[in-house]
């Protein structure tokens, strides 16, 4: 038999036009998965599944209750689920206003409790699911400037953790995924000074930034059967930064 195959499995990967939803949705489809992109741009969404063979997509905002049913209805029955929620925007903690934080809450935390819900029934019947998050190393290393990702991708975690406790028996794993310094769109908005970006890869152990392909796979890993002992756990793909 061989090994990290997932033929005949359907996953959902939301935030899967771009970055590191992009590069997991193509990770899950490399070793055998029908992979379903859910995002909110149309056109990055055809453009993602044009690169991704047997790939569909869905246009779907997940920080809603509706996106969250269109998304999950387009990909049928979820057999391994990749919430991958955009970061919300950077601001020192006392700037964010209470529309950001009801905002962030909205897109981070309850897009991930939603489409776990939404999932979870057919997965504890079938005896078989994976349900991942994509979050940040910044969950236990928090940064001064991104408040509202480290507080609630944090209570992504420990959702996950709990939810883990409640379902293993049932066969279904919750895992997270925490990238370090990866270089996708958001990165370079960040630190779109080069100078400073390239002395912050300098303090990285690795000497460089992550690749959305190098955490992709970390994803696709936990979603294979041979990670089915695997559950209530963050995976960090940092290049040894928390060390």
């Amino acid at each position: 038999m061989a090994l990290f195959r997932l033929d005949g499995r359907r996953a959902l990967v939301t935030g899967g036009s771009k970055g590191i939803g992009r590069a997991a949705a193509q990770a899950l489809a490399e070793l055998g998965a029908s992979v379903t992109l859910a995002a909110r741009g149309e056109e990055a969404l055809r453009e993602a599944a044009h690169q991704i063979p047997g790939s569909h997509w869905v246009v779907a905002d997940v920080s809603t209750p509706e996106g969250v049913r269109a998304a999950l209805e387009a990909a049928g029955e979820v057999d391994i689920l990749v919430s991958n929620a955009g970061g919300p925007p950077p601001s020192l903690p006392s700037e964010v206003t209470e529309e950001g934080w009801q905002r962030g809450f909205e897109t981070t935390f309850l897009s991930t409790v939603r489409l776990a819900q939404g999932a979870l029934p057919g997965m504890r019947a079938r005896g078989w699911g994976r349900i991942i998050a994509v979050t940040s190393l910044t969950v236990g290393r928090p940064a001064l400037n991104l408040p509202v990702s480290n507080a609630l991708r944090a209570a992504v975690t420990n959702h996950l953790r709990t939810l883990a406790l409640e379902v293993a028996a049932d066969g279904v794993t919750c895992n997270t995924v925490a990238p370090g310094y990866t270089a996708t769109d958001r990165l370079k908005a960040l630190h779109a000074d080069p100078a400073q970006a390239a002395a912050l890869a300098t303090r990285i152990p690795a000497r460089r930034f992550g690749e959305p392909r190098e955490v992709g796979a970390a994803v696709a890993f936990l979603a294979t059967p041979e990670a089915g002992y695997i559950t209530g756990q963050e995976l960090l793909v940092d290049g040894g930064w928390s060390i």
